[in-house]
């Protein structure tokens, strides 16, 4: 028999497997289905079309099967699948499938997802694979069996990380990684301007070469980088050059991620 805490919410049509325990305060959606012996510790909310396999552990406020992030996804029926005797520590999230992406989000066996870590729709997670704390991972990636994706990592969409390979300590992984390799990336650095993100917003072709121009200038030009941006104040009449020159001539107790460098 189950042990379910009477403050639990199990709605109907949800699937309980034999011997589970359910903590107080945790909320089961009706497509869930529930293997033998799976704990959920507290808290924990499991919704949409949603298998978690036997002997898994989920502890309090994680939340596994909610809705896909992607402005894209309109309520289309899609799932997460998790395999067995998987540890889901503290405030987990994972989101099903979308119907570009295959319409699953799938974790495999005897996985470690530390707290706060986070596995994006239509994700492939194979076994044994740990996710330390505060981790994403990105939509439609692919994670092979046996990698450890270090604390604070963010690994870019579509990505794939071949079997046995690690990822160090605050680490952005935006390309494929062969299995057995070892990634450790620097700290950010200034790379450019998000141009996708003015053309979606509808700036207007004028502002971004202003823009362009104005990074141009704050990287190779003379003098200090604030000497710099004081000359863009008088030479540019762009709100969005402007913008940014304010930004720069503002006070501030940190120094500037500074273009190349």
């Amino acid at each position: 028999m189950s042990r379910i805490h009477p403050s639990a919410v199990i709605e109907e049509g949800a699937t309980i497997g034999p011997d589970c325990v359910i903590g107080p305060f945790c909320v089961i959606g009706a497509e869930v289905v529930l293997g033998a012996r799976v704990t959920l510790k507290s808290h924990v909310v499991i919704a949409g079309d949603t298998h978690i396999g036997d002997d898994t552990e989920i502890y309090p406020f994680a939340v596994i099967g909610e809705i896909p992030q992607d402005l894209k996804f309109d309520g289309e029926p899609t799932r997460l699948r998790i395999g067995a005797r998987n540890r889901i520590r503290e405030h987990v999230t994972m989101n099903t499938g979308t119907v570009g992406g295959g319409g699953e989000t799938r974790i495999g066996d005897d996985g470690l997802f530390m707290a706060g870590c986070h596995i994006a729709h239509d994700a492939q997670i194979g076994d044994r694979v740990i996710v330390v704390n505060s981790s994403a991972v990105a939509g439609h990636c692919i994670i092979e069996d046996d990698v450890i994706i270090g604390g604070l990592c963010g690994v870019h969409q579509w990505v794939r990380i071949g079997k046995g390979a690690i990822i160090g300590a605050v680490t952005m992984v935006t390309k494929d990684v062969v299995p057995h390799g070892l990634v450790q990336g620097p700290r950010g650095v200034l790379d450019g301007l998000n141009l996708v993100g003015l053309k979606r917003k509808g700036v207007e072709r004028a502002d971004i070469t202003a823009l362009r121009a104005a990074f141009q200038m704050l990287k190779d030009g003379e003098g200090t980088f604030q000497d710099r941006a004081h000359r863009l104040a008088d030479e540019s009449d762009s709100a969005y050059v402007q913008q940014m020159v304010a930004f720069i001539l503002g006070d501030t107790d940190r120094n500037f991620l500074t273009p190349g460098g």
